[in-house]
């Protein structure tokens, strides 16, 4: 089996804590921004929650392309 290199302790803890702060952002504008536009447009519960449940999961879509993009820059390993 092939070793692989050891884990780079610092990049995974900043990693770890800036996919923390940026997804609790990105998390917390997508609801406000579906229960804003909900309102705004008087679209009633149902169909601003599926509104937030969307900007919800675009959000979470940044995320991880936001997350890849920093693993590109700050490796874990070697």
């Amino acid at each position: 089996m092939a070793e692989s290199a050891p884990i780079r302790w610092t990049n995974a803890v900043t990693l770890g804590s800036v996919a923390v702060l940026v997804g609790t952002e990105l998390v917390g504008a997508g609801g406000a921004a579906g229960c804003a536009i909900g309102g705004l447009f008087q679209f009633g519960e149902p169909l601003t929650h599926v509104l937030e449940g969307l900007l919800i999961l675009l959000a979470l879509t940044g995320l991880y392309y936001f997350l890849r993009a920093a693993l590109a820059h700050e490796p874990i390993r070697g």
